[in-house]
């Protein structure tokens, strides 16, 4: 049940009579909203139709009002009062009643009605480099993913997973070197070099007993004639590296798709016979790079992309130095082959230090779809880690750095999840090992997890949770009741704003709310015999039917983040 799209539902037959008064169409004014006021003295819901129809009708915003007023009063008897607030706001507060008829009507699945256009959608996330294991950096863009992943499908869409695997390119020749180098150490006791470019990490000298084990590639003398069965096998063993940890916190993608396949099916040349026949692609030079110096810089014509066409800030290069293509070039390939699956939505999720791809990867799309692909990169910001007060620094390279396996191991996968997705994905991280391990309200997790468990130890002494007629939740008249209602009643709201801006972390402070207000009531249970959930008079029928709401929406909250929900703790 979704109060929103009833309330919406109403104010739309309430204007019926005034479409034909003032002889406008519907369509002109359907895109009104339904939100709760900031200021909650300002009521429960409020709408600006009257403000929208005033424009299309070109009359007063506030005789509008009135007379939308004047028509949902006759449809909505539970209604204490409709206010109207300049320049032309409609402000419900509801009766009681109101709120117990929602309550009582709500059934076992919350099923929900959402204003939402369902599509089938590619969602592409993690995409880490196959040269290690998954860090903490990787493991925020991993869990918003997998996150907004749930929260899409589960309000409705067709959503795919998908991972592409950089697996082409200078730093996977690096990547491969180290493996060979650490071979030649085992098997011939020759010294790791000390090279910047590569990967002294110990996780190295794993994958190279491993593959020794493996015995497929028999002679290591030259690293030219090894290379290619070398790579295959060495990222063969990342990539299982890197499944395994995403399992760990219950993230499984759908496909996973290799550069290096792209590049062998000459799918760039695809791309940039596409955009030359649209005189996109030509030889230029790009202006010198901003910020530092760059000694070396020196003006050199180059094939490029006309990505300014599309907003980007300057023109891409599609070629180096030795003719070889770019990482950018390599991605344009990619980018066809996700249009040319026939998605409605692309979302990218990348990482922080992909920011500056934004622009470019909205450019090439739109150019290679005639402006008709739809996509939408979304950019996880740094984690920062601390202990003791202290922060811990990560350099994967030097191989010092703080592995998804060491973090779950530490505090476990539903902390990881919950905190992971607590902050808007925009904004800088701090994940602090000792306050998640704190068993307190400035912890989220335990908080919420917490609030779930006490709901079930009193669920589980009633055992059976008798059926309630609408008068029986007549004695839930106290504020905190009447709020923990209200409270129940967003939740479809706050499913439907967090898909429509992908902003998965509504989610959990919507579920943090929520058990704040569950807490409270049952700590004013234990002062007063009035309020406590379960006490001796047996009149408790109603507060055991409110709770077990709660238990309701805290289930399919942790269902979309995919976290354990604790019958004890």
């Amino acid at each position: 049940m979704n109060i929103f799209y009833n309330i919406k539902n109403l104010i739309r037959e309430s204007i019926e009579p005034l479409i034909g008064k003032y002889n406008i169409n519907f369509k002109e004014v359907e895109n009104f909203t339904v939100e709760i006021p900031k200021n909650k003295n300002y009521g429960d819901l409020s709408s600006n139709i009257a403000i929208i129809f005033s424009k299309v009708s070109k009359t007063n915003p506030l005789l509008i009002a009135e007379e939308i007023k004047i028509q949902i009063c006759k449809k909505l008897n539970l209604l204490n009062s409709v206010d109207i607030v300049k320049p032309g706001f409609l402000n419900f507060k509801f009766k009681n009643k109101f709120w117990h008829t929602f309550l009582h009507n709500l059934k076992e699945s919350f099923s929900t009605s959402f204003d939402i256009k369902k599509k089938k959608i590619l969602l592409e996330f993690v995409s880490a480099n196959p040269t290690g294991p998954l860090h903490v950096g990787h493991c925020r863009g991993a869990i918003f993913g997998d996150t907004l992943a749930n929260l899409l499908s589960f309000i409705g869409n067709n959503v795919s997973r998908e991972y592409y695997i950089n697996d082409y390119g200078n730093q996977i020749t690096y990547f491969v070197k180290s493996v060979y180098y650490r071979i030649l150490e085992l098997e011939k006791k020759k010294k790791f070099p000390n090279d910047p470019d590569l990967y002294p990490s110990n996780y190295i000298i794993d994958i190279a007993k491993n593959i020794i084990k493996k015995n497929i590639i028999k002679n290591f003398d030259n690293f030219n004639d090894v290379f290619e069965n070398l790579k295959i096998l060495s990222i063969d063993e990342t990539m299982n590296m890197i499944k395994n940890d995403l399992s760990q916190i219950g993230i499984k993608h759908d496909k996973f798709i290799s550069e290096s396949n792209l590049v062998k099916k000459n799918i760039i040349d695809k791309a940039i016979d596409i955009l030359s026949k649209k005189n996109l692609i030509y030889d230029g030079v790009l202006p010198k790079p901003k910020g530092n110096e760059v000694d070396d810089w020196e003006p050199r014509k180059q094939l490029l992309f006309k990505s300014t066409n599309f907003g980007d800030d300057i023109d891409r290069a599609l070629k180096k130095s030795d003719n070889s293509w770019t990482y950018f070039a390599n991605d344009l390939a990619y980018h066809l082959d996700k249009i040319e699956r026939k998605y409605d939505l692309l979302i990218n999720v990348l990482g922080a230090d992909h920011a500056g791809y934004l622009k470019r990867q909205i450019a090439c799309t739109h150019a290679l779809s005639n402006n008709r692909q739809e996509i939408i990169s979304k950019v996880c910001q740094l984690v920062k880690l601390y202990k003791n007060g202290e922060p811990l620094k990560m350099s994967k390279r030097a191989g010092d750095f703080v592995t998804l396996k060491n973090l779950i191991d530490e505090v476990g996968s539903d902390v990881v999840r919950f905190m992971m997705v607590y902050r808007t994905n925009d904004s800088e991280l701090d994940f602090d090992f000792d306050l998640v391990k704190s068993q307190s309200k400035d912890n989220p997790v335990y908080y919420v997890q917490y609030a779930y468990a006490r709901i079930s130890s009193i669920l589980r002494k009633v055992k059976k949770i008798q059926a309630l007629k609408i008068e029986d939740l007549d004695e839930l008249d106290n504020d905190i009741e009447i709020n923990i209602i209200k409270k129940i009643s967003e939740w479809p709201r706050c499913l439907e704003l967090s898909a429509n801006h992908y902003e998965p972390h509504r989610i959990t402070f919507y579920l943090y709310e929520l058990s704040s207000l569950f807490h409270t009531y049952w700590n004013l249970g234990n002062e007063s015999n009035e309020l406590k959930i379960l006490n001796s008079n047996n009149d408790y029928n109603s507060r055991v039917f409110l709770i077990s709401k709660i238990e309701m929406v805290l289930k399919q909250g942790f269902g979309i983040l995919n976290i354990k929900a604790l019958d004890k703790m």
